[in-house]
């Protein structure tokens, strides 16, 4: 909605009321102060965690200046907790009857990156598209332009920020928020104000009546089951007689949870240690003890998984250092505490991965789990009830798992003991609960471990030598080359854009989900490298498109000499299962049988690996892993793109690339490009027959339901008329006593019910009939596809199939046959597939129940 101000003839606003959104540590409370010219934000390292409205008076006008939370660079709008997002639509109801202005704070002193636009634009969706006629960018750190201007700036950081400050139809302004006595700034950002209100003729955002009434009545919701869920929690807690809740000697605690959600801090914080806290992931389980009074206290920190992703996609090492973890506290430990943060989304996907990385453990352990929320500073005002409450099913029902056992720390405040002790005396609780017993871990499963990690030890370093002994022997024929270049390839998330830039050892690729192909080239090394990165495809094959898959061997061509090597990204810290590996095998295919001889694995993620060799995270994972590095023939290496600066594990690689390049006889990939694009025509002419095979047989089996639901119609009249034959001859009889009368009564009464449902039966199948008739009618349009369509009978088996010379030249011949293809059914009433009798005499027997065929098939 639009208001009009009314006096548009006015140069300048009496009110002014604006609305700083942005990043987190953007400036947006600095710059609410430099406007007011009052310190009257807090600002520095606290962070607004809830949206505050302050007052003034500047240059004769009234100002109300709203400060909102800054959101996160780093996550998308999907990660963002639901409340958040409530509240960031709230902000325009915080300046009744609304803002004049959104001042986007941008910082000049980071790069404003690919990802930094989709956090802005998805963030700006929840305001409607309205919202950027009132939107300027406000530029923070302005002392960091040195003698360019601001449009030099704008000019060189690159296409985001341009297409930001188009967005805002060329509204910005600079602010240097250390100079806060220079008023001047605050007068031209008014001026620039008063010139936008102008050109939206005096209007003002405001958001529609129903949208806030809806998050009203939400939020209202939110707050009342919070007040129940707490006094539930409290009510537990005084269950237990003062007597039972006696100190506990000795105390095991097992800490569970995703990555970068803050375990170790936790750890930390039980044992008043700061011990380990330097940044690096947690790789492998381990223990660590302490005194907290007079409590012996043993705590077990965990590798993390990534959010969202399930147990399945989790390497094989780091599921054992979970199922490892209660061995290093034995003879078990008390209680796990489960750690999720809470300034970020818990949905259905988070579920999954919490309930199955937990459950190695066995079922046993929810009875013993607490979930711990971190970084509670975030949650502002609102209690961590009302963020369970508020973010949805999934979180809810994980607390409730847990046996609505729950506890939040302020990680700004680690030192505060209070929170600590509230937390242990929930562990005692959680431990009295279970009669003070402990969580006993199964031998069995250790020694399983224990003999899988010897076993896998021993092929590593087999591998290791025979990796060592191929590479002295290619030493002295390679030799430094002074031009590198290399292809990148790889599924989507895994690195490749970070590792190109990592390579180069600049910033060229975006990190983000690359939808063409892109070619940089720098000195490194003493070498001029050439870097081709290409769109990463999707784990599911059935996504990949014709034109992605055009586009990733196109990568190629933009080397006309060829490239010395294809890098084939790996991430260790995801499995490498069947589905990766068909997926990757089906795309590098499509390059000919030759790429394998220039193909190395690039792993990446190589802090993953902590204190372990590649060479035993290869033997230990999904026998598909290996499989890769055999058909690369031991070519692999690794990279932590966490270490730029590491130019070690760079120049190796290139020592790895010439080596390869010397025993493929100095010869660079480049493939004839048309064979590579009849492959591709290949792949999806095969994919197409497989759908319309199986959409010819979805439509028989949809036939013979027809066929059998108007049977069972046709016996329902029959016996719908028997019943009534039935009526009729016994209204015939003469009827001579009460009592006879009366059961007649009855018995027509049951009949006539009997009658009625039969009746109801017809006309639900009679529905049904005309809608699986419909369905049926539509899925055989969708087979008989025009282009497949043909004139003249059907080719047979042996004339088309058999004595094809390209088949990618004939699929659609094959396609027009299928579409002809009669299926009917034998003595055993099986579904068989009619060929061209009078030319092959096949015929095929289909089995029932699955419709799904493997691509190899038709081959």
């Amino acid at each position: 909605m639009e208001n009009n101000l009314g006096e548009r003839e006015s140069t300048t606003l009496s009110e002014v009321r604006l609305i700083l959104i942005g990043g987190r540590w953007a400036g947006k409370s600095f710059s609410g102060n430099t406007i007011l010219r009052k310190e009257r934000f807090e600002s520095g390292r606290t962070r607004t965690a809830q949206t505050e409205v302050r007052h003034g008076a500047v240059e004769g006008r009234q100002l109300t200046v709203v400060d909102a939370p800054g959101w996160s660079s780093s996550l998308s709008l999907t990660e963002i907790p639901e409340g958040d997002k409530r509240r960031f639509k709230l902000n325009a109801s915080k300046c009744p009857p609304g803002p004049h202005v959104f001042l986007l704070v941008v910082p000049i002193d980071s790069a404003f990156s690919v990802d930094s636009r989709r956090t802005v634009e998805e963030h700006m969706k929840l305001l409607g598209e309205r919202v950027w006629r009132y939107t300027m960018v406000l530029f923070t750190c302005g002392d960091f332009l040195g003698g360019k201007t601001i449009e030099q700036h704008i000019e060189s950081e690159g296409d985001s920020l341009r297409w930001l400050t188009v967005r805002c139809r060329n509204r910005y302004h600079v602010f240097n928020n250390k100079e806060k006595r220079n008023s001047g700034q605050v007068t031209q950002l008014l001026q620039k104000i008063d010139e936008m209100m102008r050109h939206n003729d005096g209007s003002w955002y405001q958001l529609d009546e129903q949208t806030l009434n809806t998050i009203k009545e939400k939020q209202r919701e939110v707050v009342e089951r919070a007040v129940m869920r707490r006094r539930r929690s409290q009510e537990q807690m005084n269950t237990l007689l003062p007597e039972e809740m006696k100190p506990i000697r000795k105390l095991r605690l097992v800490l569970l949870g995703s990555r970068s959600v803050g375990k170790t801090s936790v750890g930390n914080s039980i044992l008043g240690s700061k011990e380990q806290e330097d940044g690096q992931r947690t790789a492998r389980s381990v223990a660590r003890r302490g005194f907290v009074g007079e409590t012996d206290i043993t705590v077990v920190d965990t590798p993390g998984w990534w959010k969202g992703f399930s147990v399945v996609d989790t390497p094989e090492a780091m599921r054992e250092e979970v199922k490892r973890s209660p061995f290093l506290c034995l003879p078990g430990p008390h209680v796990f505490l489960l750690v999720i943060d809470v300034d970020a989304s818990f949905n259905l996907k988070h579920l999954d991965a919490v309930t199955s990385h937990v459950e190695l453990l066995g079922g046993e352990v929810w009875r013993r789990t607490v979930v711990v929320f971190t970084r509670g500073d975030w949650l502002g005002s609102h209690t961590v009830e009302e963020h369970i409450e508020g973010e949805g099913q999934a979180l809810q029902s994980l607390v409730e798992r847990c046996g609505n056992r729950y506890h939040v720390i302020d990680n700004k405040n680690a030192d505060d003991g209070t929170q600590i002790m509230k937390l242990l005396e929930k562990i005692t609780e959680t431990v009295a609960g279970n009669g003070w017993d402990y969580f006993v871990p199964d031998q069995k499963i250790f020694a399983r471990i224990e003999t899988r990690r010897l076993s896998v030890e021993g092929a590593a370093q087999q591998r290791q030598s025979q990796v060592v002994a191929k590479r002295k022997a290619l030493r002295g024929d390679s030799k430094e080359l002074s031009e590198l270049k290399v292809l990148m390839l790889g599924q989507k998330t895994f690195g490749k854009s970070a590792t190109g830039n990592n390579l180069l050892r600049k910033e060229v690729f975006a990190t983000c989900e690359n939808e063409s192909c892109q070619m940089e080239e720098g000195e490194v090394a003493g070498r001029l490298v050439t870097v081709i990165d290409t769109p990463g495809w999707r784990r599911d094959p059935s996504c990949c498109t014709e034109e992605k898959d055009k586009e990733i061997v196109r990568g190629l061509s933009l080397s006309r000499s060829g490239v010395h090597a294809v890098l084939l990204v790996i991430p260790l810290d995801l499995t490498f299962r069947e589905a990766q590996q068909a997926a990757l095998e089906e795309h590098v295919n499509l390059f000919g049988a030759d790429v394998w001889k220039h193909a190395v694995v690039l792993f990446t993620y190589g802090d993953n690996l902590a204190d372990k060799s590649v060479e035993e995270h290869i033997e230990g994972e999904h026998g598909a892993l290996r499989w890769l590095i055999d058909k690369c023939e031991n070519k692999y290496h690794v990279v932590n793109n966490m270490k730029k600066t590491d130019t070690g594990q760079v120049n190796e690689l290139f020592q790895k690339i010439e080596e390869m390049v010397a025993e493929n006889g100095g010869r660079l990939f480049y493939p004839e490009m048309n064979a590579v694009h009849r492959r591709i025509d290949d792949k999806f002419g095969r994919r197409q027959l497989k759908l319309v095979l199986k959409q010819r047989l979805e439509e028989e089996y949809r036939k013979r339901e027809l066929e059998l639901m108007a049977g069972f119609k046709e016996t329902l009249l029959h016996l719908q008329a028997e019943v009534k034959g039935q009526s009729v001859t016994s209204t015939k009889s003469k009827l001579l006593t009460k009592g006879i009368v009366q059961r007649r009564k009855d018995g027509k009464e049951k009949e006539e019910s009997i009658n009625l449902k039969i009746s109801q039966e017809i006309e639900k199948l009679e529905k049904n009939i005309e809608t699986k008739s419909s369905e049926l009618h539509q899925g055989s349009m969708e087979v008989l596809l025009p282009n497949f369509k043909r004139e003249g009978p059907a080719p047979s088996t042996a004339g088309s199939l058999c004595q094809m010379e390209d088949p990618t030249r004939h699929y659609d011949k094959v396609l027009g046959w299928l579409s002809t293809l009669q299926i009917g059914r034998n003595y055993d009433n099986q579904m068989t597939l009619n060929f061209s009798q009078a030319t092959s005499g096949y015929r095929s027997v289909l089995p029932h129940g699955d419709l799904d065929f493997d691509e190899e098939d038709f081959e």
